[in-house]
C-alpha cells in the first residue's frame, strides 16, 4: 500500500439554508469519496462522516494515498487484414493509429479476439500526485450537490448554495494549491461567528475537530446534537418539567447552531387556556423552541430556547425570547375565545359555501357522504351509528375556524377542544381529532372505534372521490394525498382488526357520488389500495412472494388479508412447503392446459394406480380436516395440515400419468388435483413461493 496522509476539506460560507444544511453536506461527502474512487485514488474511510455547521462544509478522512496507482491503459488498433498490406507492411490505418500513440508500429503489441489478430497500444504511466488531484475532485464533488438555486456573488460566474469566503484544503500537513470557487485554499478556518471572531490556524487534518472546539465551534453535528439534548434536558429539570423534543425541531436547532446553549424562559400561566397543541406548534415550528411539559404531558408555563453563544447576560436574552413568543401566544389566545364565542355548531354553516373539488361538490356535501359511510361501517366495528353521524356532521366544521386558518395543522385538534366547549360528549370530540390520523408517516392510527370508524369514511370518500374526479396519483404529482389515504385506510382497517368488506365499502362511498354525475372504478380502486400495502409489508419484511400470494385472491377483507398473510409466512418455513409450492404450480399449468371438462369431484372407480388412490384418500381426509379451520379463518391450520401431503403429492407425480389417453381418466385426475388446489388456494396461491 503507497504512503497515505490524511485529508482536510473545509468549505467555508454564509449561513447554509437551515433544512437543506444536512443533504448538503452529505453530498459534498459523497461527492469527494466518488471522485477519489473515480480516479483510483486509495483511502481510508474508517468511521468518518460529513461534518458540517451552518457556515461551513467539511470532509476529514484518515487516511488517503498521496498518489495514484500506476495507470494502465489499453487501446484497440486495427486487424491484421487491415493493417498490413500484402507484402507486410504498414498500411496508413497502422501508421494513423501509432502516431496517435506516439509510438512506431514495430512497438504495437498484438491481441487475437473472436474476430482475428489486431495491433493494440498497452501503456502504463505512473499515477499522479493526489494533491494535484484535489481540486476537480472538490470542484466535481461541488458540482454534484442538489442545489436547487444556486446564488451569484461578486463580479464572477461562481454560483454556489451561499456565498463561500474561505476554503482549507490540507493533505498531511501540506496545503494543497488549489482555488476553488474564486477562493486560494490555505490552512486558515474561521472560528464562531461571535465568540472567536478570527482565523483558526489548522496545523494537521486530525487537529480540526479540536482546534475548531477551541474556537468555540463544534462541527460534529452529534457532538452540537448530544450537547442540546443534554442541555434541554437539564433545563427542564430545573423547571421540574420534561422537554419535549421532536427529531424535526432539534435537527433544525443543530444546523442553526456552532455553539449551543440552553436558556430556560417562561409565559404567563393565562395563555395555557389555549390549546397546547397551538402554543406548541408556536414555540417549534416558529421560533424553534423546546417546549417544557409535566409528568402528565401537559404543557407548562415554561420553554427553553437555544442560543447560538454562552451569554454573558443570559437574563437579557431570556428577555428577548419571551418578547418574542408573547405577540404569537396573544394571537392564538384571541383566535380561540373568538372561536369559542361563535360555537363549533355554527362554523358548520358556512361549509356550503367552500368548495371540497369542482366535481365533487362543496365540503359540505363530503360531509354527508362521510356521514352516512360512517354509519355504514360503525355497527360493524363496535360502534353506535347515531355518535358515528355526529362526529362526521361536526367533523369539518373547524375548517371555518380562526384557529385552524392561522395554525392549518390544528384541522381535528381544534375541534376536538370546540366539541368539548360545545358540551359534545367525548367520545364525539375525541374521534373529530382521531379522524385525522394517522397524520404522518409512522404516525398511530386512532385508538377510539368512533375514531377508527370516522378515519375509515374519511378516506373511503376521499378515495372514491379522488379517482371519480380524474385526480390518480401520477408520478410525483398528488394534489389529493391518495396514496396517503389508502395506506392510512389500509393501516386503520389491518390494526383494528376489522373484518369490512372493501369492495362493498368502495361501491357505497362510489353510490353516494352518483348525485355528482361522476364515478370511480371501484376494482382499480381496491387495485390502488392492495399497491399501497405492498410497501406497508415490504417495510415489515415480508417477503414480496408471499404478498403476491395473497394478493392474487384479492381478499375482501384486509384484515383477512393480514391473516392469510401470517400464515403464508408459517407455512413457507416448513420443510414440505417449497416442495409442495412447486407441485401447486405444476398443478396449475396442468390445469391451464386442460383441453377438457373437468368434474367437480373424482370418481372413484376410476382411480386405477395405487398412487392416485392415495391421493384422493388422503385429499379427503384433508378436506374434511379443514373444512372447520377454512370456515374459523384459521389458515395456519390449513396450511399445516394440507402440508402433510407431501408425501401422496411426490408420489403421484412420481408414479401417475395425469395426461391419460383414456379422457375419462385423465379428467379424472384433473379433477382430483383441482380439488387440492381448490384447497390451497382457498388460503393463498401458494405458488408464487416456488423459486
Amino acid at each position: 500500500m503507497s504512503e497515505q496522509k490524511s485529508l482536510l476539506i473545509e468549505l467555508g460560507t454564509e449561513e447554509l439554508p437551515v433544512k437543506a444544511l444536512p443533504g448538503l453536506a452529505q453530498a459534498f461527502f459523497d461527492g469527494v469519496i466518488a471522485a477519489l474512487e473515480k480516479r483510483g485514488v486509495d483511502f481510508q474511510r474508517g468511521d468518518a462522516k460529513p461534518l458540517y455547521t451552518p457556515r461551513r462544509l467539511a470532509v476529514l478522512l484518515p487516511g488517503v494515498a498521496v498518489e495514484q496507482p500506476e495507470q494502465r491503459s489499453e487501446v484497440l488498433g486495427p486487424y491484421l487484414n487491415i493493417a498490413l498490406d500484402a507484402n507486410g507492411e504498414p498500411t496508413k490505418a497502422l501508421q494513423g493509429f501509432a502516431a496517435k500513440a506516439g509510438i512506431d508500429w514495430t512497438q504495437l503489441e498484438r491481441t487475437t479476439d473472436g474476430k482475428g489478430e489486431r495491433f493494440v497500444h498497452r501503456a502504463i504511466k505512473p499515477g499522479a500526485r493526489t494533491a494535484s488531484l484535489l481540486p476537480d475532485i472538490v470542484r466535481e464533488a461541488i458540482a454534484g450537490m442538489p442545489i436547487p438555486k444556486p446564488m451569484r456573488w461578486g463580479d464572477h460566474d461562481y454560483a454556489f448554495a451561499r456565498p463561500v469566503h474561505w476554503l482549507v484544503l490540507l493533505l498531511g500537513g501540506d496545503v494543497v494549491d488549489a482555488e476553488v470557487l474564486g477562493v486560494k485554499a490555505d490552512r486558515m478556518s474561521r472560528g464562531h461567528r461571535f465568540e472567536h471572531d478570527k482565523p483558526v490556524w489548522i496545523g494537521q487534518p486530525g487537529d480540526y475537530v479540536d482546534s475548531l472546539r477551541a474556537a468555540r465551534v463544534l462541527v460534529d453535528a452529534d457532538e452540537r446534537r448530544r450537547r442540546i439534548v443534554g442541555a434541554v434536558n437539564q433545563a427542564a429539570g430545573d423547571a421540574n418539567g420534561v422537554a419535549r423534543v421532536t427529531d424535526d425541531n432539534l435537527e433544525q436547532v443543530v444546523c442553526l447552531t456552532e455553539w449551543p446553549a440552553a436558556v430556560l424562559c417562561g409565559f404567563e400561566p393565562a395563555f395555557l387556556a389555549v390549546p397546547q397543541e397551538a402554543l406548541i406548534e408556536t414555540m417549534e415550528i416558529n421560533q424553534k423552541f423546546f417546549p417544557v411539559l409535566d409528568d402528565a404531558g401537559k404543557l407548562t408555563e415554561h420553554f427553553i430556547g437555544i442560543a447560538n453563544i454562552e451569554s454573558q447576560n443570559v437574563v437579557e436574552v431570556r428577555k428577548g425570547y419571551e418578547r418574542v413568543i408573547r405577540p404569537r401566544f396573544s394571537d392564538a389566545k384571541f383566535f380561540f375565545d373568538e372561536d369559542l364565542k361563535q360555537g363549533l355548531l355554527s362554523m358548520g354553516d358556512g361549509l356550503t359555501s367552500v368548495t371540497y373539488q369542482a366535481k365533487l361538490g362543496s365540503v359540505a356535501d363530503k360531509v354527508a357522504r362521510v356521514a352516512a359511510l360512517a354509519g355504514l361501517i360503525a355497527p360493524q366495528a363496535g360502534a353506535e351509528p347515531a355518535e358515528a353521524r355526529r362526529a362526521a356532521q361536526l367533523s369539518k366544521n373547524d375548517l371555518q375556524s380562526r384557529m385552524v386558518n392561522e395554525f392549518p395543522e390544528l384541522q381535528g385538534i381544534a375541534g376536538r377542544h370546540y366539541a368539548v366547549a360545545a358540551g359534545e360528549p367525548k367520545d364525539i370530540a375525541l374521534a373529530i381529532d382521531e379522524a385525522y390520523q394517522p397524520r404522518f408517516a409512522g404516525d398511530d392510527i386512532a385508538l377510539s372505534p368512533l375514531g377508527k370508524v370516522l378515519a375509515i369514511a374519511e378516506r373511503l370518500d376521499t378515495l372514491a372521490g379522488g379517482f371519480a374526479a380524474g385526480l390518480k396519483p401520477t408520478g410525483n404529482k398528488d394534489p389529493f394525498a391518495l396514496r396517503r389515504n389508502a395506506l392510512g385506510l389500509a393501516r386503520t382497517v389491518i390494526e383494528s382488526g376489522f373484518n369490512l368488506d372493501l369492495p362493498a365499502l368502495l361501491t357505497h362511498a362510489n353510490t353516494a357520488l352518483a348525485a355528482r354525475g361522476v364515478q370511480a372504478d371501484t376494482g382499480e380502486l381496491y387495485d390502488f389500495i392492495l399497491d399501497r400495502l405492498r410497501g406497508y409489508y415490504a417495510d415489515k419484511g415480508v417477503p414480496a412472494a408471499h404478498f403476491n400470494a395473497v394478493a392474487e385472491l384479492k381478499p375482501a377483507s384486509l384484515y383477512d388479508f393480514d391473516t392469510r398473510l401470517d400464515a403464508i409466512g408459517t407455512f413457507a418455513s416448513l420443510p414440505e412447503a417449497e416442495a409442495l409450492a412447486a407441485a401447486n404450480k405444476r398443478i396449475n399449468n396442468i390445469l391451464k392446459k386442460a383441453d377438457i371438462a373437468i368434474p367437480a369431484m373424482e370418481d372413484r372407480a376410476l382411480l386405477s394406480e395405487p398412487a392416485e388412490s392415495a391421493l384422493a384418500e388422503a385429499v379427503e381426509a384433508a378436506l374434511g380436516d379443514t373444512d372447520d379451520a377454512l370456515h374459523h379463518h384459521d389458515y395456519v391450520s390449513v396450511l399445516n395440515r394440507l402440508a402433510r401431503l407431501r408425501p401422496q403429492v411426490d408420489a403421484f407425480f412420481d408414479n401417475v400419468m395425469v395426461n391419460a389417453d383414456d379422457p375419462a381418466i385423465r379428467a379424472n385426475r384433473l379433477a382430483l388435483l383441482k380439488r387440492l388446489a381448490d384447497r390451497f388456494r382457498a388460503v393463498a396461491a401458494i405458488e408464487h413461493l416456488s423459486t
